[in-house]
């Protein structure tokens, strides 16, 4: 009997196409494609740019390679603390469900709120990276934005061994000008966004915090409970919370720090602020520009201006540069730009720039008349 069966009868397996006998030859299957549209969720990530950027720097320039590391490594390790207390903070307060707390008892008393966060701000020694996990505590359990905005803008600009440093290379005048423009600085910038805020601006301040995906659980309602711990849906909450923004707050600072190792290793400061040397408003406004990306932090700019004020540079354009420069820079920009959206980054970059060009021109101003 004859083979029913014939290789023409096109039957595959189960996921194989089906032919009539004498239909043409079966394509072959197609080699799924490679594109960049596919792999940029992938490379374009925090981790894989933290874990990408030193290996370029291993490949083209090995010697440099280990500082960077060691350099990024030391910075993260010094801001631990600072998550950890930030990350808890948020885990407690929507375990217990006393995050509303927060929020209500900042219900009409703004403008005291803008003033002791400009205030505090002057005095927390932190620099514009090390504030951004206490911004996202304030985000996460709903603390006025004209706060936040004070607190972020005024805290990085001085602290008591700021102060003192200062003091020591430019001189007491310089040092305490400093001082003023810091909480001068977070009022503006606090009022300026309680203005906006009331003509509609920044209804939703705030990204949304997630990690690998996976979003928070909701906080039980209710009263607060403070013993959390006792309840198992609300230490799920605190666990969930506590995992998620840790992540969250790691994997930016983690890039962030990065960055300012390949600036500060690749970028000498000294070239930086040389490039803004000169007088007259047109240094003030060049020296905000160039500070505001810059990395040069409070520590090591004043030696570097004093020695560049010997050479002719004014007194504005360095207290523009130094203020710019201690508000933001591309590390904390990157960092900045993960907690809140577009138009409150704005915001805080505009604030601050405008602040740094004022600021200047105000202490020329002043040492110009002598006082």
């Amino acid at each position: 009997m004859a083979d029913t069966t014939s290789a023409g009868s096109g039957e595959t397996g189960c996921c194989g196409p089906k032919t009539d006998a004498g239909a043409g030859p079966v394509a072959a299957p197609r080699t799924p494609q490679i594109s960049w549209s596919g792999l940029k969720p992938w490379l374009l990530t925090p981790w894989s740019l933290v874990v990408a950027l030193p290996l370029l720097v291993l490949m083209l320039d090995p010697g440099e390679a280990g500082g960077i590391v060691s350099f990024a490594a030391r910075a993260f390790a010094a801001t631990l603390p600072y998550v950890l207390v930030a990350v808890l903070l948020i885990a407690g307060l929507k375990a217990t469900g006393a995050q509303a707390l927060v929020g209500r008892a900042f219900e009409g008393r703004e403008t005291q709120a803008i003033l002791l966060a400009a205030l505090f701000g002057g005095l927390a020694p932190f620099c514009s990276c090390q504030v951004v996990p206490f911004i996202a505590g304030l985000l996460a359990v709903g603390a006025p934005l004209p706060a936040i905005m004070a607190f972020w803008l005024s805290s990085p600009l001085i602290d008591p061994p700021t102060l003192l440093i200062t003091a020591a290379a430019l001189g007491w005048p310089f040092a305490i000008a400093k001082a003023v423009f810091a909480v001068a600085l977070g009022l503006f910038g606090g009022f300026a966004v309680k203005a906006m805020t009331a003509g509609g601006a920044f209804a939703n301040p705030a990204r949304a915090i997630s990690a690998g995906g996976c979003c928070s659980k909701p906080a039980p309602g209710g009263a607060p409970h403070w013993r959390f711990w006792n309840e198992a849906p609300r230490r799920a909450v605190f666990g969930e919370e506590l995992r998620v923004n840790a992540l969250f707050l790691a994997k930016w600072l983690a890039l962030a720090y990065v960055l300012e190792a390949l600036l500060v290793t690749y970028v000498p400061a000294d070239l930086i602020a040389r490039v803004i040397g000169g007088g007259g408003v047109v240094s003030i406004v060049l020296a905000a520009l160039v500070g505001m990306p810059a990395y040069l932090n409070s520590y090591v700019a004043p030696p570097l201006l004093a020695g560049l004020l010997e050479q002719g540079m004014s007194s504005g354009a360095a207290m523009s540069f130094m203020i710019a420069g201690a508000v933001s820079s591309v590390p904390a920009m990157a960092a900045v730009w993960s907690l809140v959206r577009l138009p409150v980054f704005a915001a805080y970059i505009g604030l601050g720039l405008v602040g740094a060009i004022v600021s200047g021109v105000l202490f020329q101003a002043l040492m110009t008349a002598g006082l």
